[in-house]
């Protein structure tokens, strides 16, 4: 039986920001109109900006929706929309919040069930989670939970404090440390191609795969972003959340049942699996100017905010090995860019070919693998290619496909934030990160983070540096 909402306040951490603007509040906006439409739910927006009230935040939430293209069914939810300032993190500050917090529930009679979303920096993440844990906002009359943005850390040690940190004052199952690329239900659909069709389970394995490409390719460039990206580079703000996440359902086994922890658990053992990764076979990348469609476009270090000399990645290709029963000796890739050809994310599983070829006796013609791939975004759906032989005297053969497209066979997909948020109302923490889970991962790539790198140039508008080897479109 499917989990039920209660009634509950969200307080958002960063709520006049770009990502409560532009994801979280039309996340927000979509459930009051669909799944939560019969909850009741308040939403109070913490953020530095002095020169707001409640009143002025309302119409600041309703031109962000309006920009979202999302009109509430019900417009009265906006009153349902408050807002507090606090501009310094003393614990005096975090008493008034509380004060705030409890304000609200009593004025609308709530049972003291909160969601706290920090939408923050990381800088700001450890000091706002000792306010809330020294103000008593770590529990209260109802249920507490806490959604934690990524980047969770920026290495090892980083992560480790974190986790010691939150774990003061708020217990693993209050915890929800967001990924939102495990909202997509093209990735939470990877469990069910792989467990629910026994047809391709009986071949996930290294007797018959040859190879698995896991691509998250991006045509956008820094952006805004770049104070940000020149301490995060490609492998922190990639490789380590969402790449390593695809990679974890892609090869994990399959858990004892459908939940978070017997989900979490099989991640866990992949990440414990995975054999140290060789440095030397790590291709790093910058991109230079050059075309996006027919757009010019500047290369990194041109880009506004960007030192002259920076050594920032903004490509990766991270080949890995994951020495277990099933996997052993099959070679996994994660590869990602900024400025790349097309914005992509993929995975792309390669058969065996066959061990003989019956018909090169025949003709010239070659033979090419099957191939599945699983496109996670845009245009998600799958595609199997295989061999067929054309019409005619002789043996002659052409590479086809099935074709399956969520577009075709299904309303529009929920956005990720929307699922996710949707999760965290009902108490279900299966696409969250655990705390170990966060640990391993980070210690897989820690060694990467300060090891000596080339960094090969690559066009924009291009696939990467000529380095990491065709890209297969």
């Amino acid at each position: 039986m499917a989990k039920k909402s209660e009634r509950h306040l969200t307080i958002v951490f960063g709520g006049t920001g770009d990502l409560m603007s532009r994801k979280l509040l039309p996340a927000l906006g979509r459930l009051k109109n669909g799944e939560l439409r019969d909850t009741e739910f308040h939403v109070l927006a913490v953020a530095r900006d002095t020169g707001k009230d409640d009143d002025q935040y309302r119409q600041w939430a309703a031109s962000a929706l309006e920009d979202a293209s999302v009109k509430l069914q019900d417009d009265s939810w906006l009153k349902q929309l408050y807002y507090h300032s606090i501009t310094r993190e003393r614990k005096a500050d975090f008493d008034a919040l509380r004060e705030k917090i409890e304000e609200i529930e009593d004025e609308a009679d709530l049972p003291g069930n909160r969601i706290i979303y920090l939408a923050l920096p990381p800088a700001a993440m450890e000091p706002t989670i000792e306010g809330l844990g020294k103000a008593g906002l770590n529990k209260s009359g109802g249920w507490t939970r806490l959604v934690i943005e990524k980047p969770f850390g920026r290495d090892l040690n980083s992560a480790n404090h974190l986790n010691q940190t939150v774990h003061r004052f708020f217990q693993e199952n209050q915890i929800y440390r967001i990924d939102h690329y495990l909202g997509k239900e093209t990735v939470q659909n990877l469990l069910v191609f792989r467990f629910a069709n026994p047809v391709f389970e009986s071949i996930w394995n290294r007797h018959n795969v040859q190879s698995v490409r896991i691509t998250v390719a991006e045509d956008l460039g820094v952006g805004t972003r770049a104070g940000y990206y020149e301490k995060s580079g490609a492998l922190r703000d990639m490789v380590q959340n969402h790449l390593t996440q695809l990679l974890c359902l892609t090869a994990m086994e399959a858990p004892v049942a459908f939940g978070a922890d017997s989900i979490r658990d099989e991640k866990v053992k992949i990440l414990r699996s995975i054999l140290p990764i060789e440095v030397e076979k790590v291709v790093f990348g910058q991109y230079d100017r050059g075309k996006i469609g027919d757009q010019e476009v500047p290369g990194y270090r041109e880009e506004k905010g960007v030192a002259h000399d920076s050594q920032t990645e903004t490509f990766v290709s991270i080949p890995l090995e994951i020495a277990n029963w099933r996997w052993h000796g099959v070679p996994f890739v994660l590869r990602t860019g900024k400025r790349l050809k097309e914005r992509l994310t993929r995975i792309a599983v390669r058969f065996h070919c066959p061990p003989v070829s019956l018909f090169h006796p025949f003709t010239e013609c070659q033979v090419s693998s099957n191939e599945l791939i699983i496109t996670i975004q845009p245009d998600e759906g799958f595609d199997l290619r295989f061999e067929v032989k054309t019409p005619g005297q002789e043996i002659n053969t052409k590479t086809e496909g099935l074709r399956f497209r969520y577009s075709e066979a299904f309303v529009p997909l929920p956005e990720a934030y929307e699922t996710l948020l949707l999760d965290v109302a009902i108490g279900d923490q299966t696409l969250f990160v655990r705390a170990d889970e966060a640990e391993y991962s980070w210690r897989l790539y820690d060694p990467l983070l300060e090891a000596p790198r080339t960094l090969h140039r690559y066009e924009a508008g291009s696939w990467g540096p000529a380095e990491a080897g065709f890209f297969e479109r």
